[in-house]
């Protein structure tokens, strides 16, 4: 029978290992974060200029401009991208990225850290048995709901005003300090915590289906091969990534596009997520919901598979 002080020690053994497990998990997490945000942030760029054009090539622009919304200036992605190189060249696609760079960090540490934590409370020490695809979606879901409400509301509110601001006659936001002082002082400091419940019913969503198929093709390539040998695995989760990414886009398009507009410099003509919806299906028809689904499957599919992979590869190579 062990001592007191013998299961004092191991529980502290035990304590000591699970902070160690947890902080190399969080600097992978953040690594992850910054890793994804330089690559792939011209297409998010892209996807929220595309989103932000308002009317459906009827509306005229002096009545547009009426209804406070945006009028149509730019035609397609490849349009975005001219438009953007012409008038600010290459730095221009990478317009509110200070945002995105510096609120990465909690972003990917709630998603990875919310995700094991409330994986480790589901999952039976005992019986080792893998999660379900239920359990998963559970995980990725809470995970989705912690990064809204702690990183991604703030960062998506104040990202989406940056980017609108370019689409202004006379833009004004010219840094990240002076620009969050002004959207503050004119807007007021909810303005950072505009379309709270599309975001979170995005990120919850997001990462729900994230999760569960990343989780679920990295099991079933692992089933295929022997225990001590996991290297062909490792080589897919790129693949893994891009296909996790790509099915939340199918899942959630609609309310991204809502909470975009939510979010704008014009969102003060909607007065919540269903009177968006229905003033933007009325005017704007249903394409509306789906404007820039393809700059953001190929977005969320590159996000994806390099945070998904960075983060998994850090975290064999640390041994977290």
């Amino acid at each position: 029978m062990k001592s007191s002080k013998q299961q004092t020690s191991n529980s502290s053994n035990g304590n000591s290992e699970y902070w160690v497990r947890t902080g190399k998990q969080l600097t992978a997490s953040a690594l992850s974060g910054w890793t994804e945000a330089l690559i792939t942030y011209p297409a998010e760029y892209t996807k929220i200029m595309l989103q932000l054009q308002g009317g459906n090539g009827k509306t005229s622009v002096s009545s547009a401009v009426a209804e406070g919304v945006q009028p149509k200036k730019l035609t397609g992605a490849g349009d975005v991208v001219r438009s953007t190189l012409k008038n600010y060249g290459p730095l221009g696609l990478y317009r509110g990225f200070s945002i995105v760079f510096v609120g990465n960090v909690p972003k990917y540490t709630c998603r990875f850290g919310a995700y094991e934590q409330i994986k480790r409370l589901m999952a039976d020490p005992t019986s080792g048995q893998q999660l379900t695809s239920g359990q998963k979606l559970l995980c990725g879901m809470g995970a989705g709901v912690i990064e809204a409400l702690v990183a991604v509301i703030p960062i998506e509110s104040t990202k989406v005003k940056f980017i609108n601001d370019r689409l202004s006659e006379t833009p004004k936001y010219k840094g990240l300090i002076s620009g969050v002082k002004e959207i503050v002082r004119e807007r007021g400091l909810g303005a950072m915590y505009s379309g709270v419940t599309a975001t979170v019913v995005k990120q919850a969503s997001n990462q729900a289906v994230r999760f569960a198929v990343f989780e679920s093709l990295k099991e079933w390539s692992g089933s295929k091969e022997a225990d001590d040998d996991q290297k062909s695995t490792k080589k897919l989760y790129p693949v893994f990534g891009m296909a996790a990414g790509a099915a939340s886009v199918l899942v959630n398009a609609p309310i991204d596009a809502v909470k975009t507009r939510l979010q704008s410099l014009q969102a003060g003509q909607y007065t919540g997520t269903v009177d968006c919806i229905v003033k933007v299906y009325r005017t704007e028809g249903l394409a509306a919901f789906y404007r820039g689904s393809l700059v953001r499957m190929f977005k969320c599919g590159a996000e994806v598979a390099i945070a998904f992979t960075t983060y998994n590869l850090i975290v064999d190579l640390i041994g977290a």
